[in-house]
């Protein structure tokens, strides 16, 4: 009886000591997710554009393919260009015919305002022989009724008085021709100005029918060949932006006190998930689309809830700006696993 009471004890000890180490590494296991949560709903991205043409054309050059990794720089296509530069060959003549024009009419104004002096000159004294030949008749044409001035002598008062006039009015015609032959020229000059920047707008057109790469990247979603008719503003291709990787990491928002702009984070990829990528969060969403009704706001993201029965926490995206990504391995939409270390 002594012997079976002593062996109780000790087949308790081991259960008691399993208990006591499960109840243990619960409790590392809570404090481990509560400091460094984890996640493995997260994906990796990047920023992406439309690759659209600004002019209108038939695609004669295609540089690239689908998937095709690009420089900045680099072309990606080009658009028939032979309408542009025959715009710019247009432009470029009426430029030269409007300079040729100019300098005709300036030299017309030259020799006009080269007797400006002696035009202004010759108003001066027309205006003043038609002031003293109207003040001779009128003085002379009273003293008629009292018989000191003949008829004979009114007459030529009135003469002299209507030549003056219209000498005043020949040499007023001849200044407004000086002036009209500058205002000309003027109106050319602001031709000019018109037809330079027609020109300044065609070389533009004509070099956007050039599209480069505007940064490092690569190209997804090709779908179109040489002899494609491509209007403007509508897109041709997308180009993934392969200089900045992040990943978007939906944290419950429990989890979210600790985390900040800043807070290190590592990122495994599911393609490669012995290896870890380093990066810190960027920034955390501050609104998501509930999935139970209530208020919808459009352009928010949509982050379903694990048990819909049940209230649960809801999950935000977090933002990791991935430091040194391999742009072989990371792909929009590519699953990842984040976990991050928040600094209390």
């Amino acid at each position: 009886m002594e012997s079976s009471s002593n062996k109780a004890p000790r087949n308790k000890l081991p259960a008691l000591m399993l208990l006591v180490l499960a109840l243990v590494i619960l409790v590392f296991v809570i404090w481990k997710l509560d400091s460094s949560p984890a996640t493995n709903d997260a994906y990796a991205s990047a920023d992406t554009i439309d690759v659209v043409p600004e002019v209108s054309g038939r695609i004669v050059e295609l540089a690239v393919s689908d998937n095709q990794q690009v420089k900045q720089g680099d072309v990606l296509f080009r658009i028939d260009p032979r309408i542009y530069e025959a715009n710019l060959a247009k432009a470029q003549a009426s430029l030269a015919a409007l300079d040729k024009q100019i300098m005709l009419t300036q030299r017309s104004v030259d020799a006009q305002q080269y007797g400006a002096d002696s035009v202004r000159a010759t108003v001066e004294k027309a205006r003043a022989a038609a002031k003293q030949a109207s003040d001779t008749l009128r003085r002379t044409e009273p003293l008629l009724t009292e018989g000191f001035v003949s008829a004979e002598d009114v007459d030529r008062a009135r003469t002299a008085q209507r030549a003056s006039a219209a000498d005043l009015n020949a040499v007023l015609l001849q200044a407004q021709q000086a002036a009209s032959a500058v205002s000309g020229v003027d109106a050319l000059v602001a031709q000019r100005i018109a037809v330079e920047a027609d020109i300044a707008l065609t070389k533009l057109h004509l070099e956007m029918a050039t599209v480069r790469a505007p940064f490092d990247g690569r190209v997804v979603a090709l779908k179109t060949s040489v002899g494609q008719f491509a209007s403007a503003m509508r897109p041709i291709f997308t180009l993934i932006d392969t200089r900045h990787w992040y990943v978007i990491a939906n944290f419950r928002e429990t989890e979210l006190k600790n985390i900040h702009a800043g807070t290190p984070a590592n990122v495994r990829l599911m393609s490669d998930s012995g290896k870890v990528f380093v990066g810190k969060v960027d920034s955390i969403g501050y609104g998501v689309l509930p999935d139970d009704g209530g208020m919808v706001l459009g352009g928010l993201p949509r982050v379903s809830r694990s048990i819909n029965w049940v209230r649960v926490a809801q999950r935000f995206p977090v933002k990791i700006v991935v430091d040194k990504p391999d742009e072989e391995m990371f792909r929009i939409g590519a699953s990842a696993v984040a976990t991050l270390e928040p600094q209390k």
